[in-house]
């Protein structure tokens, strides 16, 4: 099959969501004008550029076609630009339309609504936008003026005409408020202050909550009258990557300091589950986390403090050094967790303060709660 239509719809009839709507917006949208003529595939611990020139126009397709995120740059460099393999964090993609979905109909996002999405990317799912809402009710802004440009040219290629705008999207986009919702395709170490201004009252704000450890949480937070707004995790073991401004420093040098030695009080591998990996990030969020053969490493960034396990027999040690007891900080959180049950990520929820403090609290909002650095 290599008609792009027929494709798109057998796309769109894979992909489970609440309103057909967006079924139909998927098999209106042409996804081969926004991955340009070359995309990365993940082959082993490398990034291998795939042109289109290269590709049979059968194949091509087919690969665009897939439910699945391709990677269009790595560390800034587009994959039409690289002819090799490569190393390094991917800084751009196209979002799998599978999620694309899942996020506006988690957003509850309906006819008439104005949108304003973080993150144009390729711009695919800005196009998803304008074919169901229409080009006056979709906003949406892009860190990246390369991209943008790029992302820009793709809309308007489709037959779309939204409103775009280049600039750092943790500020919003003024211009278009108050918006009915705001929808994040990157992640957030925590909810920029613009964004809830910008959000009317029952308006709603859809992201993924991450940080340095790339643990992530997804979560539609509802904004109220008096400025606070509220919301419950989903169970969705979804990911996107930060929101430049977010991104994680250079990490320090580490070294394996023996410090203060003592066995764990839980498994280290606690920390491979994805509710309890993100705990472990809301308990130590300056932190990064690096898996060994024989355990895991904690490095904070702030501070340089470090924490690593190793086993001893049949259970585990923990070597800490520096002015934080980072194992400390994430065995509490996750004792605490596993004591309420080990419930999974929608038992956890989120309030966000009209002074600015952000903290997410386990079972209820008066349950135990850990302050996101603001």
């Amino acid at each position: 099959m290599t008609d792009p239509a027929d494709l798109r719809r057998q796309l769109a009839n894979t992909i489970p969501t609440d309103d057909p709507a967006w079924r139909h917006a998927l098999q209106s949208v042409p996804r081969e004008i926004f991955l340009g003529d070359a995309l990365f595939r993940l082959t082993g611990p490398q990034w291998e550029p795939i042109h289109r020139d290269q590709t049979a126009p059968g194949e091509w397709l087919r690969l665009i076609y897939q439910d699945t995120t391709w990677v269009t740059q790595i560390d800034g460099v587009n994959a039409a630009d690289a002819c090799s393999p490569t190393t390094g964090r991917p800084t751009s993609s196209s979002t799998l339309p599978s999620l694309i979905v899942r996020m506006l109909d988690l957003a509850g996002t309906r006819d008439g609504d104005n949108v304003l999405e973080i993150g144009t990317g390729t711009g695919y799912s800005t196009a998803i936008l304008c074919e169901r809402l229409g080009d006056e009710h979709v906003f949406s802004v892009e860190y990246d003026p390369g991209l943008a440009a790029a992302a820009a040219d793709h809309i308007h290629a489709a037959g779309y005409h939204p409103t775009l705008n280049t600039g750092d999207g943790l500020a919003g986009h003024k211009d278009g408020a108050e918006y009915d919702a705001i929808i994040a395709t990157c992640a957030v170490r925590h909810i920029p202050p613009t964004w809830l201004y910008q959000v009317r009252a029952g308006g709603t704000i859809t992201t993924t909550i991450s940080g340095w450890m790339l643990a992530s949480g997804l979560i539609r937070l509802t904004v109220h009258d008096d400025g606070t707004a509220t919301g419950r995790f989903a169970d969705d073991q979804i990911s996107y990557m930060l929101a430049r401004p977010h991104e994680r420093p250079p990490r320090p040098t580490y070294y394996q300091h023996p410090g203060h030695t003592r066995p764990t009080r839980v498994n280290p591998a606690l920390l491979d589950d994805w509710t309890g990996h993100f705990l472990a990030q809301l308990a130590a969020p300056s932190a990064e986390l690096m898996n060994t053969t024989d355990g895991v490493i904690l490095v904070d960034v702030a501070t340089g403090s470090q924490a690593w396990t190793e086993p001893a027999g049949n259970s585990w040690h923990v070597h800490q050094h520096g002015p934080l007891n980072l194992w400390d900080q994430v065995e509490n959180t996750l004792t605490t967790w596993q004591r309420a049950g080990s419930p999974p990520q929608s038992d956890l929820g989120m309030t966000v303060e009209p002074d600015g403090t952000q903290r997410v609290w386990l079972g209820a909002p008066d349950g135990p709660s850990w302050d996101l650095p603001v």
